[in-house]
């Protein structure tokens, strides 16, 4: 885990870049994508907004959610707004879509791993999180509902409303909704978020 702020910075950066071409490499294999990636190409479909820049509209306007909630933003949050939709636009730029299942399975599967490295990536270079993650973190906090409720809660209503602006819910939707948590699990301890020891009882 690096400790210097250098390195730190870097991880943060490469974790971000990552986890917006993750998500093009999801939409490019056009079997359904995350929750908040489906309300970014609803927006996307009914404005003159990319799917680059509506995903940044959507990271601002979480972000000023934390008001209310007593939330404060840390250098990652707001680097979390900024950088991921020009990645993600970067990756759509660069990528063809896919057709045949053949080639849309492997390549949705590439998509949510580099996701989830790219998640224990951020997370663990410990600049703060997402706006999407603080939101429902704050939530839980303000409100003492349990976090599964409240995350199920946000991405349940960003999901419908992404679906009935046109967002592409699918198969995918629901294979990363099942599999970022167990592979989240996986990346964050490697990149600096551990479980706590168990305590230890002096006799």
């Amino acid at each position: 885990m690096p400790t210097s702020l250098p390195l730190r910075l870097l991880q943060l950066l490469l974790g971000l870049f990552l986890y917006g071409f993750g998500a093009a490499v999801m939409i490019r294999a056009a079997i359904g994508v995350a929750p908040w990636d489906v309300l970014s190409q609803g927006i996307a479909l009914q404005t003159p907004l990319s799917f680059g820049v509506a995903t940044n509209v959507i990271g601002a306007l979480v972000l000023l959610l934390w008001w209310p909630i007593r939330q404060k933003p840390g250098l990652g949050t707001v680097l979390n707004v900024l950088l991921i939709g020009p990645s993600a636009q970067f990756g759509l730029w660069l990528l063809p879509e896919v057709h045949g299942l053949g080639w849309q399975i492997p390549m949705f599967l590439c998509g949510l791993l580099l996701v989830a490295l790219a998640t224990g990536l951020y997370i663990g270079a410990r600049f703060g999180p997402g706006p999407r993650d603080g939101l429902m973190t704050g939530l839980h906090a303000r409100t003492g509902w349990p976090i599964w409720i409240v995350r199920s809660a946000i991405e349940g209503t960003v999901l419908l409303i992404g679906w009935w602006l046109g967002g592409n819910v699918g198969v995918g939707t629901l294979a990363f909704a099942l599999l970022i948590g167990p592979l989240c699990g996986i990346t964050l301890p490697l990149f600096g978020i551990r479980k706590p020891a168990p305590a230890t009882v002096t006799p």
